[in-house]
């Protein structure tokens, strides 16, 4: 584990219920020249995002053991956290997706299926807004 002052790159935290999904993501955000660690679940996200300390992170709402709404209300009571961006990913409806993501400190919100280009530049937004 290398410090957020260390790293040469910054570092994306990306998590999802759906593997297939995590792989193409991993593949086609390689644009980005960031650094990726994945996680399937909302407990191991907040145990990565603890231990790695990304530079964003981008939740799926829907997963197992912790859905993603807890683990972005988690990451807002944490102090050393609180700051961080996050993006919720979900397909579970946009208005619903909408209205709730900022209730639990999301800085953004995306919904599936998404543009990629979309995608891509509100990530670009969120590792900038780090810097």
């Amino acid at each position: 584990m290398q410090t957020k002052e260390k790293r040469e790159k910054p570092l994306l935290l990306l998590a999802d219920d759906d593997p297939e999904l995590i792989g193409i993501l991993t593949r086609r955000l390689g644009v980005l020249e960031c650094g990726i660690v994945t996680a399937n679940n909302g407990v191991d996200a907040l145990k990565l995002i603890r231990q790695e300390q990304p530079d964003a992170v981008v939740l799926d709402v829907m997963m197992p053991q912790m859905n993603g709404w807890e683990v972005c209300k988690a990451i807002r009571s944490d102090e050393r956290l609180k700051d961080l961006p996050v993006m919720m990913l979900t397909g579970i409806g946009e208005s619903l997706n909408e209205m709730t993501s900022p209730l639990y400190g999301a800085n953004d919100h995306i919904d599936k299926p998404f543009d990629f280009a979309e995608l891509l530049f509100k990530i670009r937004k969120l590792l900038a807004h780090t810097r």
